[in-house]
């Protein structure tokens, strides 16, 4: 696909209607799952080492 190709049908998309509706939907879709990987990412070691804590104690060491 060659970059005039490529400008041509970003183009048509921006003039569609419904391809602005897709785009905006995708953008926000992106937005979503980068919100939630960095939360589970932010949470998961925290989480890793409170069960493990809890291992720990149970375990009496």
């Amino acid at each position: 696909m060659s970059l005039t190709s490529l400008y041509l049908s970003a183009r048509a998309l921006v003039t569609d209607r419904k391809g602005v509706t897709a785009l905006e939907y995708g953008l926000i879709a992106a937005l979503i799952a980068t919100v939630i990987i960095g939360a589970v990412a932010a949470l998961g070691t925290n989480a890793s080492a409170m069960f493990q804590n809890i291992a720990n104690r149970i375990a009496g060491t």
